[in-house]
């Protein structure tokens, strides 16, 4: 007999052996056992979380021969043919296959007959966000009132794409990623029964690169199987997914607490010598610092973790030896160092130049300056000895310049003390100095501090009466647009500003006199010897509203 795959092997056939989706099974069980059924079901979702298998317990629950029954029998011959995807009544399609218009009509025509042998007859669409917008159209009346003897199961990994018309006639299901412990615990009940060896630690990798699927994760327990010779070691599984042994990420930390250049740099030639992945080395980092925050925040989250609950005793120590800020700093700084490896000159430089970043940002005690010092990259050949101890952001290195026979890592860099800035209560501002005014309204139109309309309406009005508080200005009929209340506001607050004083501004639409900032400057023009001959000369016009009393004629 041919070998099958463990994730066609160990498919869950009924809702008791489904790994997650509790909140699915609960109320398709509870629909089965009170019959009320739902004639269309939407199961969403990321890929290897159980639609498929859902669809056909499902089936299975709807055409026993032991009743419509939420346990179904499993030896049946509807149960077992279901299972082997060969049953008359269960018809599985693909919509990236089957997406056209004509076979969604096909499909319709088929389904008004009544099943061949079982009680429904269940269609179930794969993929359905892959259909047509006129083969969704086809569908909805069916849809919606199909006859008594179908149900429709649709499954889709991209929800959104799917019309609010058809999600609408549907019950959705949302099937959630699967937990690491859950995925974790599955594997080790399969490996039991396949008399397997295996260790804990490589089963929670595999689950760790499942991303929530189990059909991946069986996926990688077969391979991992294969790669391993039988027995499923965390070793084995480290190689095969080339996932970063954590004695590698504890090294770093530790080089970092202790502010140990030298150290770091050698971790980091030990993993580029076994050929790790310096941007797994930084993803794992940065959760290994995001745990380390949750432990500082919360204690019971490293029990309630399983993720690295084996290092208890390593990440408390971590947790108790780095302060809750510079973890936080820690992390932004793994998290952007992923995101420049690219950019880097090669991995090695951007992991080391990461690693140099973190270090730089070590706390130095300003009481002991040499405590911290230390020497970084030597581990490399033809490197020279630096100083690795960091000084903190705000502070600076000592100013006295060493002497040149002493070594640059023998020379302690202290941070000087600074005293702290005395802190005082700022000056009042001074009032601003009071403006006089001799009632040329033009001229203070013109020095006003207030541009757009409000500027023209400052210059095409004309000032009817001032008291030192209330400015009264009058403007034509022909401008009246320019007095909108949120103009007069603008130059009401330029005017206000000029004096010193809150003035209050009040405009009148009516006659004027004329004596206004526009009316001057187009007088100015009028008489203007050269505007005059060139009007003569080419009977041209002026166009007044194109003035600009603050433009002046350029002198010949």
């Amino acid at each position: 007999m041919s070998y099958q795959v463990l994730a066609r092997k160990w498919r869950p056939r009924a809702f008791e052996t489904l790994v997650g989706q509790e909140h699915a099974v609960k109320a398709l069980t509870h629909a089965l056992e009170t019959g009320r059924l739902h004639h269309a079901y939407l199961f969403t979702g990321t890929r290897g979380v159980g639609k498929t298998t859902i669809a056909r317990i499902l089936a299975k629950s709807l055409n026993c021969v032991t009743g419509i029954t939420a346990k179904p029998c499993g030896v049946c011959a509807a149960c077992t043919e279901i299972d082997s995807g060969r049953y008359v009544d269960y018809i599985e399609m693909d919509a990236a296959s089957y997406r056209g218009v004509d076979e969604m009509v096909g499909l319709l025509e088929r389904a008004a007959y009544a099943p061949s042998s079982g009680r429904y007859k269940v269609y179930m669409i794969d993929e359905v966000h892959q259909l047509s917008n006129h083969a969704f159209n086809a569908m909805l009346k069916t849809l919606e009132e199909p006859p008594a003897h179908i149900m429709f199961i649709l499954a889709t990994t991209d929800p959104q794409k799917v019309p609010v018309t058809v999600l609408s006639r549907c019950l959705q299901f949302n099937l959630k990623q699967l937990p690491v412990p859950e995925i974790a615990g599955q594997l080790g009940r399969i490996l039991k029964e396949e008399q397997l060896a295996s260790e804990e630690g490589a089963l929670r990798l595999i689950a760790q690169g499942a991303r929530g699927s189990m059909r991946d994760a069986l996926s990688l327990l077969d391979q991992a199987i294969a790669y391993s010779g039988g027995s499923v070691s965390e070793m084995a599984v480290r190689a095969m997914l080339g996932t970063i042994d954590d004695s590698f990420l504890y090294a770093i930390l530790d080089a970092l607490v202790a502010v140990d250049g030298a150290a770091m740099i050698a971790v980091a030639d030990d993993m580029e010598s076994r050929n790790v992945s310096f941007d797994g080395a930084l993803q794992e980092l940065a959760s290994l610092l995001h745990l380390i925050a949750l432990v500082q925040a919360a204690p019971a989250a490293l029990s309630e973790s399983s993720k690295r609950s084996a290092d208890a005793g390593r990440i408390t120590k971590l947790a108790s030896s780095l302060r809750a800020e510079d973890v936080q700093l820690y992390y932004q700084i793994a998290i952007h160092g992923r995101q420049d490896l690219p950019m880097a000159p090669d991995e090695y430089a951007g992991f080391t130049m990461t690693l140099m970043r973190m270090l730089a940002f070590v706390p130095v005690d300003p009481n002991e300056p040499s405590a911290g010092s230390a020497q970084s990259g030597g581990a490399r050949p033809a490197s020279r000895p630096v100083s690795a101890a960091p000084v903190r952001a705000g502070h600076a290195p000592a100013s006295a310049p060493a002497s040149a026979a002493t070594p640059a890592a023998a020379r302690p860099v202290a941070a000087p003390a600074v005293a702290a800035p005395r802190r005082s209560e700022p000056a009042p501002a001074a009032a601003p100095a009071k403006a006089s005014f001799d009632g040329d309204w033009p001229a203070l139109a013109k020095r006003l501090e207030v541009g757009g309309i409000a500027q023209q309406l400052a210059r095409q009005s004309e000032l009817v009466r001032f008291d030192g508080k209330c400015m009264e200005l009058a403007i034509e009929s022909s401008a009246k647009h320019l007095a909108q209340p949120g103009y007069q506001d603008k130059l009401q607050t330029a005017l206000s500003g000029y004096f010193g004083v809150d003035i209050k501004v009040v405009v009148s639409v009516g006659e004027i006199k004329g004596d206004t900032a526009q009316e001057r400057a187009v007088a100015a023009i009028k008489q203007d010897k050269f505007v005059v001959e060139m009007m003569q000369q080419f009977d041209a016009t002026i166009i007044e509203t194109s003035i600009n009393p603050e433009h002046k004629r350029r002198e010949a």
